[in-house]
Order: C-alpha cells, then structure tokens, then sequence
C-alpha cells in the first residue's frame, strides 16, 4: 500500500521564541537551524524579517542546506496594494524558499485587530498569496484563531481558508491559536474544512493550554491534514506548542501512523532525537526533561523488581517501542555491549572509524560514564566529546600544555572616581619544550583568561585567528557555594564557517571555564590540522 506523506514543518525560531525567557542570538538561530536539518524537518521558519534586528540578520542569507528555509510575516494591509506595503515588501525580500503569512479568520478578530471589513480582510490574503507565488516562492497562510472563528462563524473561517487555497497556498494552516479546542472538535472541524480545501494541502498548529496539542494534532492528521507544525521540545508561548520531538516518534513508530504515512525524517535521523533534544536544551541552558516521552532520561527506566526481570527476558514485556529506535537507552543493567553500540553510533557521526572488537573502546565507555558521574553532559558538546574519544583512541596531538594559569579580579576606583572591576589573567603554556606567558585583561575572570590564552601560541597562532567566543552557559548542578558548576561554550572560527561547542565540570566556576576554553582552542587546531 502506497503511504501518504506527512510534511513537518518547526516553528522553534518564531513561535517557540515567543516562550517566556528565552530569547534567541542569531548564532543561536543558526545552530539550531543546523539541528533541525539534522533532523530532518521538511521546514524551517526562522522568524520575521524586518520585525527586529535579529530575524533581519538571520534572513541575510539562506540557514538551511536541506529543509525549507521559511520566512514569517502579515498579510497585506487592507486599503493598501501589495506594492505600497513596507512590511509585505521587506518579508519578499528575504532569502527565503517560502513564505508563511499569518491572517486573521475569525471576523470578531478582522473587526478588532484589523478595524477592516471581512471583504478586505478575503482580498488582502489572496493578494498577499498571489504576490508570493509571483516571487517564485512557495505560499502559506496560517489561519489564526481558526477554530473559535469557525464556532463563532463557519462561513466565514471557510471563506478565508478556501480564498487562500484558490489563490495559489501550498499550504493552508489551521491554527488553534488560543489552545483551547479538543481533539474531538479538532477532526469535525477539519472535516468541514476537507470540503472547500484538498487534505493534501492543509497544515495544524496546536498550542498546549489544554495539554492536547499533541493529541489535537494527531486528530487533525486523521482527519486529513499532511503539514504538521511544531516546535523542539514544545516550546512556544503560554504552555508551548505540540512537541515535534514526542509527534515523530509517534508518527513513526506506532503501527496506526507508520502504515498509512511516510516522513522526511529516516530512521537513522530518529535514532539521533534524543541527543538532539537533549542539545537543544543545553543550548537553551536548561535541564531536559527527565520524563519527557521517548527522549527523557527516564522514558525507559525500571526500578528493580518484577518489572525489570520481565524487561531482561524480553524488553517488549515494558517497552512501546525500542529505545535504540529513538537514541535511548534502558535503564535498567544495560551491558557493555549495548554500550558499544551507542558509542559507535556516535563516532561513526562524527566520523571517527574504530572496530567493534577494539578493546580502547571499553576504556572509552567507561570515561564517559565517569565523567557524566561528575556532571558533563556531551548532547550539546560534541567537540569535547570527540576529543576525549579521539584522546583515548591516540589522534589527538598534544599542541600545548598548560603550565598554570592565574586570574585576579580587583574592585577599585577609577582615576575619575567610578567603582570598577578589573579582571586580569596569567597563563603560561609549555609549546614544544618552550615555555609563554601571556598576560591579559578582560571584562571579567572568563574572557580575561578567553585572550590570555589566545595571546601567544607560537606556530598555532595562524590557525585560531579566526576564532571567537560568542557564547557562554553557566548550570549550577547542585545547591550551596561549593556547588559543582558545569559551564557550555560555544565557539566560531569566522574564517572556516565551523561552530563547536564544548564543556568544563569543576567545584570553581573558573576552572571549569578554562576546561571549555583549552578544549575549545585543541579543537580549533585539531580541525586546522586536519584541513
């Protein structure tokens, strides 16, 4: 039987910006970007062009190798043509494979929001498509609050879908924007929609304010939706929005979806969910969800007792689906070889080709369960992780040893009068049998030590001329000022377009900043080397 596909489509860099703290750099935006291809979304909308600085920055170029690189924005304003709008202009104008527009579809909001009149309203979202398809780009509408609209008034909700459809919309999209609607009106009114617009081209967006947009969303798909929009994680404004990482598994996996549909994502890219989950939190600088379907640390974890003995004489007795499936792991006396494998899994994506017999693996196994003991976390720092395997496997040159390094921080006055403080750092390296210092101050403790280190390698100077510090995550692991602190940065070589992130463990919040800073910089020449 010939499946239909499923087409998903991640709003984490739009809607899920709009979750409460959380506020994306554009290095932030480009690596998650970099995630969701990895994944093997069908699009990515990247935010707005022209609203703020960020999303303008963001849509200079395309950020997207596979997916649909996908570019947010208004309909055109009413009494206005398409040519003498600033805003729909500026959204055309950016590096964009498509086009998502949001219109109103409940005629209270056209009244409110809008102050137009209905048929204004009909006529700005056919102009506004008919501009985009002009453009060579791809169309979308999302309808806005089209579930209370249709309540309130079928008809016109109908309306503003069907004008969209007929004005050339790849997509037309029902959004629960209030995240109030259950599953079951979900699929009646999906149904009526069916009747003015082809399945094949209508999408969902769920919110979770009643803890159902995953449900709503697969109610919608069996009623004939084929564009799932989501986020990572279900981030999104209020209480997030349906969780593209609980929805793929589901679609993926459970015999009522795998059957009648097929996904861009293959099942390689599946087994990679969890670290990519798990990554996109520590990018967030938050814990990941310990219980979270599938991907938390729990999803597929059994105490001892009747459980766990039915579990070894056969997973299935307490498992939906196999957690290697989905890049997890059992939890309950997992073996070393089992291990192995999820360790070769990750090698062979970083390209590191080792032997399963190779005995330095088991040395390497152990390393990791010893350091995540001690508080590091390798889902979102892959250039740490591939330097202690490529440590333990003997490919990582020793370019320099630290000597020591000393930093002070000093509150003083100014010769003005204002009260300043002033970090300064010492770091003596050991270079081929000689040994540099190098001296530096900084705007504090961190980036004092950032550029002592930077300062003087000798013949490796050249190869970390491009590299920058943009970003840096503190967690506190566990309570009190001796607490142990784990500290994520992310680093760019601007002249090789490469971005890593690594990780330092350590009682002292300067001393597991330095960890990530000598880790970052082995990196930088370990890559350089090798180019």
């Amino acid at each position: 039987m010939t499946r239909e596909r499923l087409y998903l489509f991640d709003t984490t860099l739009r809607d899920g910006a709009q979750t409460s703290g959380i506020d994306f750099s554009v290095t932030e935006k480009i690596a998650i970007a970099e995630l969701l291809d990895r994944l093997g979304v069908d699009y990515v909308e990247g935010g707005y062009p022209g609203a703020n600085p960020t999303d303008s920055e963001f849509f200079s170029e395309r950020r997207t190798n596979k997916a649909t690189f996908t570019a947010f924005g208004m309909t055109k304003r009413a009494g206005r043509s398409v040519s003498n709008d600033p805003g729909l202009q500026e959204i055309l104008a950016a590096k964009a494979d498509a086009f998502c527009f949001v219109a109103k579809s409940w005629d209270y909001h056209v009244d409110v929001a809008l102050g137009c009149t209905n048929e204004e309203n009909l006529e700005s979202i056919a102009d506004t498509v008919k501009a985009a398809v002009a453009s060579g780009r791809e169309a979308m509408i999302d309808c806005e609050h089209f579930f209370d609209g249709y309540k309130a008034n079928p008809d016109y909700a109908l309306a503003c879908a069907k004008t969209a459809y007929e004005a050339g919309a790849r997509w037309v999209v029902l959004c629960d924007t209030n995240g109030g609607t259950l599953p079951d009106e979900v699929k009646e009114i999906v149904g009526k929609v069916r009747e003015v617009v082809p399945g094949d081209h209508l999408g969902i967006h769920t919110h979770d304010d009643t803890g159902h947009a995953i449900a709503n969303t697969l109610a919608a798909v069996d009623a004939g939706v084929r564009q799932i929009q989501g986020t990572l994680n279900g981030i999104g404004e209020r209480c997030g929005n349906a969780n593209l990482i609980t929805l793929i598994p589901t679609l993926k996996l459970k015999q009522a979806y795998r059957e009648k549909y097929e996904l861009g994502v293959t099942n390689d890219q599946l087994a990679e969910i969890t670290s990519i989950s798990h990554a996109f939190d520590e990018m967030l600088n938050r814990s990941p969800d310990r219980h979270a379907p599938y991907v938390g640390e729990t999803a597929f974890a059994t105490k001892a007792g009747i459980h766990a003995s039915a579990i070894l004489k056969d997973p299935q007795t307490y498992e939906h689906v196999p957690p290697e499936a989905v890049g997890n792991r059992r939890r309950v006396l997992v073996s070393d070889q089992a291990g192995k494998s999820n360790l070769l899994g990750e090698l062979e994506r970083l390209g590191i080709k080792v032997a399963k017999s190779d005995p330095r693996l088991d040395r390497l196994l152990a390393e990791v369960k010893q350091k995540e003991a001690e508080g590091y976390a390798y889902e979102a720092a892959d250039a740490s992780f591939e330097l202690m395997a490529r440590r333990v496997l003997g490919e990582v040159p020793q370019f320099f040893d630290v000597n020591s390094f000393r930093v002070m921080v000093e509150r003083r006055h100014n010769a003005i009068g204002n009260l300043v403080s002033v970090s300064e750092a010492v770091v003596k390296l050991d270079i081929d049998g000689e040994t540099r210092m190098s001296v530096a101050e900084g705007n504090g403790p961190v980036n004092a030590l950032d550029k002592a280190l930077r300062k003087d390698l000798g013949k490796y100077q050249s190869a970390i001329e491009g590299l920058e510090l943009v970003d840096y995550k503190v967690r506190i692991l566990n309570g009190g000022t001796g607490a142990v602190t784990r500290v994520l940065i992310e680093s760019h070589d601007t002249g090789r377009h490469r971005r890593w992130f690594t990780i330092g463990v350590s009682s002292n919040i300067v001393d597991a900043s330095f960890q990530a800073l000598v880790d970052s910089i082995t990196y930088a020449l370990l890559k350089a080397e090798a180019a």
